[in-house]
């Protein structure tokens, strides 16, 4: 199974992706980790990437789109895969329905107010990446899951969470009539409700698909 999962920045999509590839036993592949996999080894299309990235350039949609048809051809991949991070616009979409065959589109709808709220207030820890928000922490500075110390992102401020929003409502939200007119999509509501309920009405949506 070949899953893509779609919503805006602070919808959850992290804890919920976690979950789905553990449920499925599919690869979680984040176009960010691909990035700095390929720019560690210092392969061509990484290199490439670099210069872009170390000029604080957005990396051309060709550039990613190559990077992540690589990917796909990658052993691991034959199991099933679910893309986070990619597409991003619809050019990218039409690429990648030339390389791949995707099966379902999870989009996690969500109040853009929520989001606001929800970044600002998070909370990352330093040595596993996971995720609190400040409202439910009562003061603690340290993970509750490895101990590490927890820290707010710098990109989690007002001024640069509402930049990310308009860019995802500009590029990235059309993929939703996108993958709705191909019948693809799988609408979910990311509200206050514990993850783990959300998860629920995914994995009974997948489990019909399966």
């Amino acid at each position: 199974m070949n899953l893509i999962l779609l919503g805006a920045p602070g919808a959850g999509k992290g804890t919920q992706a976690t979950k789905i590839a553990d449920r499925y036993g599919l690869v979680h592949i984040s176009t960010g980790d691909i990035f700095r996999a390929n720019i560690k080894n210092g392969t061509k299309i990484g290199l490439l990437a670099k210069s872009y990235i170390d000029k604080g350039e957005l990396v051309p949609d060709e550039v990613t789109c190559e990077i992540v048809k690589d990917r796909l051809t990658w052993e691991d991949c034959k199991k099933g895969y679910l893309l986070d991070g990619f597409p991003r616009n619809t050019f990218q979409a039409d690429y990648l329905d030339k390389c791949a065959k995707i099966d379902a589109v999870v989009n996690i709808n969500i109040d853009f107010s929520l989001l606001m709220d929800r970044l600002c207030g998070r909370r990352v820890c330093k040595e596993c990446g996971e995720s609190y928000h400040v409202s439910t922490l009562g003061g603690k500075t340290d993970c509750a899951r490895c101990g590490g110390e927890l820290y707010q992102r710098k990109d989690d401020n007002p001024e640069t969470v509402k930049s990310r929003l308009d860019v995802y409502e500009a590029q990235t939200a059309p993929l939703i009539d996108y993958y709705t007119k191909k019948g693809l999509i799988l609408n979910f509501t990311g509200t206050e409700a514990p993850a783990e309920v959300l998860f629920e009405e995914i994995k009974a949506k997948l489990d019909e698909l399966k």
